[in-house]
Order: C-alpha cells, then sequence, then structure tokens
C-alpha cells in the first residue's frame, strides 16, 4: 500500500472534523483492503480519547491559575453538569459509548472524550467507553463505504 494513503488515512482519523467518516471511506477508496482499512483507522481513532484527556487536564491546570478562567469554568461546568445530571446518571458510560457509536456530525471521539471529562466522568472507564464506541462507529462506517463504494463500481460497469 502506498505511504500516502496510509499519511493520509490516519491524518483523516485523528482530525476533528473528518475522524472516521472521512478516514474509512477514503482509504477503502483508495483500495486499501477493508479488514486492514478498518483496524487502522479505528485504532488511530481510539487514541485520540488518552491525548485529548492529557491536553485537557493539563491545559486546565495551566489555566486555572487565571482568575477569569476558573470563575468561567467553575460557573459553566456546574450549570452543565446541574443541567444534564439526570441523563449520565440514567445512561452513564453506556450513553458515552453509544454516543460515540453513532457516526454523525459532531458525535465521536473528541466530542465524547470533552464530554465525559466535563461531566466528570472516570478517566479509564471514559477512555474505554470512548474506544468501544469508536470500534463500533468503525464498523458501521466500513459496513456503509464499502457497500456504497461496492454498489458505484457495479453502477459504474453498467453504464
Amino acid at each position: 500500500m502506498e505511504t500516502h494513503i496510509l499519511f493520509w488515512g490516519a491524518f483523516l482519523s485523528v482530525l476533528p472534523i473528518s475522524e472516521l467518516r472521512g478516514s474509512i471511506p477514503f482509504m477503502l477508496a483508495n483500495k486499501a483492503p477493508i479488514l486492514f482499512t478498518y483496524l487502522y483507522c479505528t485504532a488511530l481513532n481510539a487514541l485520540v480519547a488518552p491525548i485529548v484527556y492529557i491536553f485537557l487536564s493539563s491545559v486546565h491546570k495551566l489555566l486555572y491559575r487565571v482568575a477569569f478562567y476558573r470563575n468561567f469554568f467553575e460557573r459553566f461546568v456546574e450549570k452543565t453538569r446541574a443541567k444534564v445530571k439526570p441523563e449520565v446518571d440514567k445512561f452513564g458510560f453506556w450513553g458515552l459509548m453509544i454516543f460515540v457509536a453513532i457516526p454523525l456530525p459532531i458525535t465521536g471521539a473528541y466530542s465524547g472524550t470533552l464530554g465525559a471529562w466535563i461531566l466528570g466522568m472516570d478517566k479509564k472507564k471514559s477512555i474505554l467507553c470512548v474506544a468501544a464506541g469508536v470500534a463500533i462507529a468503525g464498523l458501521v462506517v466500513t459496513l456503509v463505504a464499502w457497500s456504497g463504494i461496492g454498489a458505484l463500481e457495479f453502477l459504474m460497469k453498467k453504464i
């Protein structure tokens, strides 16, 4: 397989806008093997959760020293937690996994990890739930992209 296809597949997998919705169709359209594509893109996208947690924790610690940020953060987080607490208590980590598993814009590893961090969910469990959600989303995107590309190839042969 060509190096530039691997590079762009990796780049799209960790890019917040595209994640799996961009990387898997790209790789499959460039004739990458389906199992390799799923494993490669899913593994890279699952790495987003621990990296985002590290980034958020370190930047937050630095900014928390600034009074404006601290006041804003405490008001924002408390309001957000109070508003969604019943839903979080109801669905918890299963809800996080399902949220990440739905391959639509605004759902994915980045937003799932950010939400879990803001809501104060357990880091290790959140990372595992995000990874499980990524695996499910990867499967859905792979099957849809693979069948769509197959249908397009079939139609092109008929034309």
